[in-house]
């Protein structure tokens, strides 16, 4: 989205949680109330706004482009988006290993053995781990039992998500983000195990560190907009999301 000239001075939270410029609601894309679930994730998505220059920046409104998700997106197709996530962690990303080289073997097992272990104890979750990368179906009792604890998420922490998963190539390693079961910089270097692999070996270009600096500042938006959004989730064990 291209940048366009601010139209106003003033950004506010109104009672019912939306964002008001000078006055004026906010709305989503499609025209809906952009009204927040918690006080919290209001202030930080009137923060963006507020935080706008001379001109409004979309690109940089990581919140507000959720928050819209939440509204127009996941709110109106909730189905299909769970079904989105359980065919990620049907062939999640740690859940594929490489048998060689010893030291990515290593690497895989030390970062992503946790992931599988917690997924089996705390959802019940049989999931299973496979060398190479053709495509293995998990244990219909696996995606079940995940099935189950996508099934809480609300509209706005469902959005987070499924962002996160999408980043990390992890439904798995998402999950456990939602469940406060591991915090974001551990979650982010377990999903990339494998670049980082390449990156120690080969090294790594500029136009790829930059990349990945804009997907680490998408991922640690999600992260925060997934704990200011925590309506529904229940606490468990673990150490929580900052």
């Amino acid at each position: 989205m291209t940048a366009r000239k601010r139209f106003y001075k003033d950004v506010t939270v109104t009672e019912d949680l939306g964002i008001a410029l000078d006055g004026r609601p906010v709305k989503t894309p499609m025209k809906a109330p952009l009204r927040l679930p918690t006080r919290a994730l209001a202030e930080a998505v009137a923060a963006e706004w507020a935080e706008q220059g001379d001109e409004i920046k979309p690109a940089t409104m990581y919140l507000t482009k959720l928050a819209n998700t939440a509204i127009d997106r996941v709110g109106a197709h909730r189905a299909a988006i769970a079904q989105e996530v359980l065919d990620y962690a049907n062939s999640d990303l740690v859940c594929y290993r490489a048998d060689r080289p010893p030291q990515l073997v290593e690497y895989q097992a030390r970062a992503w053995d946790p992931v599988v272990d917690w997924a089996r104890t705390d959802l019940d979750a049989p999931f299973e781990v496979t060398d190479g990368i053709l495509h293995r179906p998990q244990p219909e009792a696996a995606l079940a039992a995940f099935g189950v604890a996508v099934q809480p998420l609300s509209d706005f922490e469902l959005a987070a998500f499924h962002a996160i998963m999408t980043l990390t190539g992890s439904a798995l390693i998402a999950m456990m983000l939602a469940r406060k079961a591991i915090v974001p910089e551990a979650a982010w270097l377990a999903a990339h195990v494998d670049e980082d692999y390449q990156i120690e070996h080969w090294g790594q270009d500029a136009e790829a560190q930059a990349r990945r600096a804009a997907r680490y500042t998408e991922f640690m938006a999600c992260c925060r907009f997934l704990a200011l959004s925590r309506s529904s989730i229940r606490p468990v064990d673990g150490t929580a999301v900052s």
